[in-house]
């Protein structure tokens, strides 16, 4: 089952910044509903593995999707051959033919020996849909009948898959609730809006009917018509539209029999993932803490890596094979400001923590509450998550993972949170179709006073090994780009925006071109969203539909296309997308430098014409001078345009991302007005390291040609409004010219870094 998500709709989460105005939007965890078809097909055919030269992206994404389900491992009643008659009749054929007229043997029922159902159990789990061979080897083994044990394994994938859908529908049900509750919220707001400079009312030319009633009445009809697509989709997989071949009451006896062994949270008691969280904690605590000979450090690197001999004495439970699975750990240590309290609440409220990682966090959700903790600081609070996570460019696929999150007070100044798969932690959990999970990581916090905290993060992975691209294998594959280093530099970066967002004694070298306090305030809320935004629509994630298309310079450029039927944050209208990722031969900070730089701007902007840019404001957001948020003039067809710019960067990534904005509105924002309503379409730049970190130094006498630094994974993407009518298609025209651009773009930042292609 599936849920259109080609144009998710706007968000009305609360703010982290504790303001009424923006936050980045949370969307459903399901698939889009042209995926509908490929995930039913997903239930009953092999996963196959992500192919980076395929036809897309899209087809990539629906071959990855997920299944959790439950397994029972005791005595379970098994319908084999007996249940279609076929035992039946083979003790009818030693009755006559009068016996026969006058009644009809009663069809026998078998159950399987608890021997038979091991044994099958242990093949599913390595092969959920075995081929002719392994069935006939299977029923010589087991003295079954071919056919008993083909419909053993077709009953089995079919509770598997009611299993999941019964999962899906309480999340149905638990994100429509929250939309309720969003539209009531918005409506009180509506009823006491007004404009923070001249306290009027606002209203629209009808002064009946505010805008912000307009987009809600829309909004509500978009969500009913959402509502009756969820409920056709619901109905089409309900218990009894059973496939061709095996009769309606035969498959609501067998979905009801699949649903009758749910108990608890995926299979488990309650009691038992406490009990798995507690002993993850402990786990944490000593990955976090130990030294050598757990931990070694790399000579060449500096990094630290794990002695996983020395893992698997110190926690032998925990050491399954991985023969087919690739294991990545990674440790970090870092200092935040922050308080301590609200870093532990942001990691247990959802949306927060969404907000907090808009570049890492695609998609996450709360599937199910298992212990609220105690109050006022939800001490030992346990529940069940969903998260798809990515990295900024198309050519990575997401990582999609449920998980229980935990928090516990380990002292008065410090707390552990700990994040881990529930699968393969009981026998009736079927892992065989997961392809990432985690084992122990999460986040010790300790308050090291004066609104600082000390933050050591762990990362432990256990991932399938697909092919990835050839420029990201290096980062994926050494635990780099999902790894602990990537989350507290973007925690860093993020408090840090947090602390300048708040503060009220700006310098005013850190604020220039915006007089008040208010607009400053404004900008910073426009420019997150803008970003937000960006970071979204970038991705991998199952929110983009990418297409791979041929580019005239040979570049692998993605297309993707949604409509924008009610979205004020956006034109209205059908949207474009393309995007590119490239090696480059500099390093990031150099890269970074020259895309940030507005007097650089006409040297790869196609759209300047070549013309210089003017900063009209510069708001600093970090300590990094890198770190801030620019407003530039310049002349496009000798009309004026202002662009506004965010810049963002960190140990790990950077982020050059514009859009152009009316200069009006712009302008009003900078007074101080609310800028909910602005529509921007950003396009940017990502900017990742290429991995190589054990580059050696250049052995020469000159010192300038010493140098230890690689080069750079650059990603961009461009969006352009191709139609304001939302029924609109995409031609042929509008994808050649974002290709073009980006082709264009690419070409001029290479002939300007001088690293040409040979």
């Amino acid at each position: 089952m599936g849920v259109d998500m080609s144009n998710p709709p706007p968000s009305r989460t609360k703010d982290f910044f504790a303001s009424p105005a923006l936050s980045l939007s949370l969307a459903g965890i399901f698939r889009g509903a042209n995926d509908t078809g490929a995930a039913s097909e997903a239930a009953s055919t092999d996963v196959e593995a992500w192919d980076e030269a395929g036809s897309g992206g899209g087809a990539a994404r629906r071959a990855e999707t997920v299944e959790m389900s439950s397994e029972n491992s005791g005595l379970v009643r098994s319908r084999s051959e007996d249940d279609y008659g076929l035992e039946g009749e083979d003790e009818d054929e030693g009755e006559d033919n009068g016996d026969k007229s006058k009644k009809k043997k009663r069809k026998k029922y078998h159950r399987h020996t608890a021997e038979q159902i091991r044994e099958m159990e242990a093949l599913f789990k390595e092969s959920p849909h075995p081929d002719e061979k392994q069935r006939q080897q299977l029923s010589k083994q087991l003295g079954l009948a071919p056919r008993q044990v083909k419909f053993w394994f077709q009953n089995r994938r079919t509770q598997i898959k009611a299993i999941q859908e019964r999962h899906e529908n309480s999340l149905l049900k638990s994100e429509m609730d929250k939309l309720r509750d969003e539209n009531k919220s918005m409506r009180e707001i509506i009823n006491n809006s007004c404009c923070p400079n001249c306290g009027n009312a606002t209203i629209s030319k009808d002064s009946s009917i505010t805008t912000e009633e307009q987009h809600l009445r829309i909004e509500n009809a978009r969500l009913k018509s959402e509502v009756e697509k969820l409920r056709a989709a619901l109905e089409k997989y309900q218990p009894g539209s059973g496939s061709p071949g095996s009769s309606s009451a035969d498959k609501e006896r067998e979905n009801r029999c699949s649903l009758d062994l749910y108990n608890g949270t995926f299979g488990l008691e309650k009691s038992r993932i406490t009990e798995i969280v507690n002993k993850s904690v402990d786990e944490l605590i000593k990955m976090a803490t130990a030294g050598d000979p757990l931990w070694i450090r790399s000579v060449e690197t500096g990094r630290e890596i794990l002695n996983y001999d020395e893992y698997v004495k110190e926690f032998p439970n925990d050491s399954a094979s991985t023969t087919k699975r690739s294991i990545e750990v990674s440790r970090e240590t870092g200092m935040a400001f922050v308080d301590l309290p609200k870093l532990v609440h942001s990691f247990m409220d959802v949306n927060q923590w969404k907000q907090m990682f808009p570049n890492i966090v695609s998609k996450a959700a709360n599937v199910d509450v298992i212990c609220n903790g105690e109050e006022p600081n939800r001490n030992g609070a346990v529940q069940l998550m969903f998260a798809e996570l990515q990295l900024l460019t198309p050519m990575v696929p997401t990582r999609e993972v449920y998980f229980v999150r935990g928090c516990r007070q380990l002292s008065t100044d410090q707390w552990a949170v700990v994040d881990v798969s529930i699968d393969k932690v009981e026998d009736n959990i079927d892992a065989s179709l997961v392809k990432c999970r985690k084992r122990p990581s999460g986040c010790i916090f300790e308050d090291k006073s004066n609104g600082h905290c000390k933050v050591t993060w762990l990362e432990h992975w256990e991932c399938n090994r697909s092919p990835i691209h050839t420029m990201f294998r290096n980062i994926v594959y050494n635990g780099i780009a999902f790894g602990a280093k990537h989350w507290i530099a973007t925690l860093q970066q993020q408090c840090e925006r947090l602390v300048f967002f708040m503060a009220t004694n700006v310098p005013t070298k850190d604020s220039s071109g915006v007089t008040t306090l208010a607009g400053r305030k404004s900008i910073l809320k426009l420019a997150e969203r803008m970003t937000g935004s960006f970071s979204r629509v970038i991705g991998a994630s199952s929110y983009n539909i990418w297409t791979k298309v041929a580019s005239k310079t040979g570049e692998d450029t993605r297309v993707s296309s949604r409509r924008n039927l009610n979205d004020p944050g956006e034109p209205l209208g059908l949207i474009v997308c393309a995007a590119s990722s490239v090696w480059l031969p500099v390093p990031a900070h150099t890269l970074f430098d020259f895309l940030r730089d507005e007097t650089q701007r006409s040297q790869w902007d196609i759209m300047s014409n070549g013309g210089p840019a003017q900063s009209l404001a510069n708001l600093a957001k970090g300590q990094d001078r890198g770190n801030s948020i620019t407003i530039q003039a310049m002349k496009a067809n000798e009309n004026p345009v202002w662009i506004l710019q965010d810049s963002c960067t960190n140990s790990y990534e950077s982020m050059v991302v514009y859009a152009p904005v009316d200069i009006t509105g712009m302008q009003s924002v900078m007074t101080g007005c609310d800028a909910s309503n602005m529509a921007v379409l950003p396009s940017g730049f990502s900017i990742l390291p290429d991995g190589i970190e054990s580059r050696p130094l250049l052995i020469t006498s000159r010192p300038e040609e010493r140098s230890s630094e690689g080069g750079c994974l650059l990603t961009i993407a461009f969006q352009i409004l191709t139609n304001p009518s939302s029924k609109a298609k995409v031609t042929a025209e509008s994808v050649e010219s974002v290709s073009t651009l980006i082709s264009c773009t690419l070409k001029n930042i290479k002939a300007s870094l001088h690293c040409e292609d040979n």
